[in-house]
């Protein structure tokens, strides 16, 4: 089923912060993909450039102890759950102050910390640690939450299926939130699955479904409530499809000149920031207010370019002694 799209009040303040979000997500991406031209990334960058408005409103809706397991295209969910982007920066870098140490890179980045149980490589790798953690916080009786990201080539995998059944089986406390970008690579959605909407699938494991404008944070916040009031309920997980369309290719080095130039051209202008411009807008916060976010992003974000920079590279002993151990 397609979410109600009657929106709940969400107050100026809780708007400005979204913005902030999703405006800290693009200009990390836009400068990552720059030092990776430079040559100071190194191995595959998925960008999540069109995408910011499903990581900022899911997000936006957890408490601070709720947990999340993200993808390979993460860089985004690590962002709005709290991840300082200096050190995410570094991490994308290598350097040792990064928050694996360098050691994991743009595909692998996780915080106990923040409660991101991490990026995953492997497509549908993260939603059976999503499933694990959320049994251990039902066999203890804690009420958080774990947000699953996965993507609309991922429903096709095995473990995707196998981790919704068992969540739903054992009424665990997971939302699996599917980042539809309509591309598994360069495979359109179309040519892989039968059915309009991805969500439809939730009812074949006896869980709700809903879809939704993934470009729209307020509207992918709104959907987050219902789900998240039956996890802490103990009532099981659910299904939320998010609707979006990525503003490139699968990775930075993919030109992206199998997607159709004229729904490029429709989803860029619907992209979630000109959305988000437009809610603040109509919410009567005005154009000096969005100006100042967007110059203290800018300022954040120049900031964690040049402290990856200036950053240690890891000991390279340290390193032979851990792959050793």
């Amino acid at each position: 089923m397609e979410a109600n799209r009657t929106m709940t009040a969400v107050s100026p303040q809780s708007l400005i912060a979204m913005y902030e979000t999703a405006a800290t997500i693009r200009r990390f991406e836009q400068r990552a993909i720059e030092q990776y031209r430079l040559g100071n990334i190194r191995g595959y960058l998925h960008p999540y450039l069109g995408e910011e408005g499903i990581a900022t409103g899911s997000i936006a809706a957890l408490r601070p102890d709720d947990y999340i397991v993200s993808t390979h295209r993460g860089h985004g969910h690590a962002l709005a759950k709290g991840h300082d982007p200096r050190r995410m920066m570094a991490e994308l870098f290598g350097k040792e102050t990064g928050y694996c140490r360098g050691r994991g890179g743009s595909m692998h980045v996780a915080s106990r910390s923040v409660r991101n149980l991490g990026a995953n490589g492997i497509v549908a790798g993260g939603l059976g640690i999503a499933d694990g953690a959320a049994l251990a916080i039902k066999q203890r009786g804690g009420s958080e939450v774990v947000v699953a990201f996965c993507s609309d080539g991922s429903s096709a995998n095995g473990m995707w299926h196998e981790s919704l059944n068992l969540a739903a089986i054992w009424d665990l406390p997971v939302i699996f939130v599917l980042e539809n970008n309509q591309y598994a690579v360069s495979t359109p959605i179309r040519d892989s699955a039968r059915i309009e909407r991805l969500s439809d699938r939730a009812a074949g494991y006896g869980m709700p479904g809903v879809t939704v404008d993934g470009n729209d944070a307020v509207l992918v916040h709104q959907a987050m409530q219902e789900p998240l009031r039956r996890a802490r309920a103990g009532e099981g997980p659910s299904l939320i499809e998010c609707m979006t369309f990525r503003h490139g290719g699968h990775h930075v080095n993919d030109p992206g000149l199998y997607l159709p130039a004229d729904e490029l051209e429709h989803w860029k202008a619907h992209d979630p920031l000109i959305v988000l411009r437009d809610r603040l807008a109509q919410a009567g916060v005005d154009a000096a207010a969005i100006t100042e976010v967007d110059e203290r992003v800018e300022r954040l974000i120049e900031e964690s370019v040049e402290f990856a920079t200036s950053s240690a590279n890891p000991s390279v002993d340290e390193f032979l002694a851990e792959v050793a151990s």
